[in-house]
C-alpha cells in the first residue's frame, strides 16, 4: 500500500477500486478549532505515522529539542527509553551537543506496562523489559529522556538498574508534561489518583524515582513542537486554499484539564 492521504476530521469516505469519494464532512461549530489528541504524537502513534501532514518522529524530534532548551543538564551522554522515546532522545542530544549512546536493551517479547492492570504485573513487566548496556555508561553522568511519566513504576526500576550497573548520575527529562487529568475521549489514561503528577510524592519526584533531577516539557513547549511545521505549512499555502484551512488545535485535556466538549454526566 501507498500513503493516499488523511482523512479529514468528521469526513465520510468511500473506497472504491476506481477512486476515493467523500461523501460527507460533518462540520465542526463554527469557529472552534480542531481537537486531535496531542498523547497520540507523545506516545501510542507509531513514529512513522502521519498525523496532520506531518511525521509523528519528527514531531517528538522537535519536543526533544525544545526540551534541551527547557531544562538542559551537566552530563556526559544522552539515551533513551526505548522505543518511543527515542527520537526525542535524539533531539535533545543535537540541541546539547552531547552524544546519543543506549544503555538500554529492550526485549521485544514483552507487552506495554502502561496497560497492564495492576502494579505487581507492571513491575514484573519492567523487570523482564530491559536489559543493561553497563559498557557505554559506567562511571558516567547520563541523561535519560522518556517520552512520559504516567504512574511512575516504569522508570524507577530503570534507574535503579542504570546506577546498579555504574551510572554516575542519572538525570530524567520528559518529553511531554505531566499528565494529570483522566481522558473521557477513549484514551486508557489511569485514573486521576493513580497518576503520579497527583500524588504527594510528585512534590519531591527526583528523590521518589531515585534521580538526580527530573524535568518535564511545559505545555507551552510540547504545542509549540506540535504545530510548528503545520503553521508554516499554513503560512505557505496558496491564498485560494487558505480560507478552507481551519483553526490549529490540539486537545491537552489531560495534561491542563481543559476538554474540547462539554462534559456530561
Amino acid at each position: 500500500a501507498r500513503y493516499y492521504r488523511e482523512v479529514l476530521p468528521g469526513e465520510i469516505v468511500k473506497i472504491s477500486r476506481h477512486d476515493v469519494q467523500t461523501l460527507d464532512v460533518v462540520r465542526r461549530p463554527e469557529g472552534d478549532p480542531s481537537a486531535f489528541c496531542i498523547f497520540e504524537y507523545v506516545y501510542f502513534a507509531r513514529p512513522d505515522s502521519i498525523f496532520e501532514g506531518q511525521m509523528v518522529y519528527s514531531v517528538r524530534r522537535r519536543c526533544g529539542q525544545q526540551l534541551a532548551i527547557e531544562a538542559p543538564v551537566e552530563a556526559d551522554l544522552v539515551s533513551t527509553v526505548p522505543e518511543s522515546a527515542t527520537p526525542a532522545a535524539l533531539g535533545y542530544a543535537q540541541k546539547c551537543g552531547l552524544p546519543y549512546v543506549e544503555v538500554l536493551c529492550k526485549n521485544r517479547y514483552v507487552g506495554r506496562t502502561f496497560i497492564q492492570p495492576n502494579m505487581r504485573l507492571r513491575q514484573l513487566g519492567v523487570a523482564k523489559k530491559f536489559g543493561v548496556l553497563s559498557d557505554n555508561f559506567k562511571g558516567k553522568r547520563v541523561v535519560i529522556i522518556d517520552d512520559s511519566i504516567v504512574r511512575g513504576n516504569t522508570i524507577s526500576p530503570i534507574i535503579k538498574l542504570l546506577r546498579e550497573s555504574g551510572a554516575k548520575e542519572v538525570h530524567i527529562r520528559v518529553a511531554s508534561p505531566p499528565i494529570r487529568f483522566p481522558c473521557y475521549m477513549g484514551i486508557n489514561i489511569p485514573t486521576k489518583e493513580e497518576l503520579i503528577a497527583n500524588r504527594p510524592e510528585f512534590r519531591d519526584l527526583a528523590n521518589y524515582i531515585g534521580a538526580d533531577s527530573v524535568v518535564y516539557l511545559s505545555v507551552e513547549g510540547l504545542v509549540s513542537s506540535v504545530q510548528e511545521s503545520i503553521k508554516e505549512r499554513q503560512e505557505n499555502s496558496p491564498k485560494s486554499q487558505k480560507s478552507f484551512i481551519g483553526k490549529i488545535g490540539h486537545c491537552t485535556a489531560c495534561l491542563t484539564g481543559e476538554y474540547p466538549v462539554e462534559l456530561e454526566w
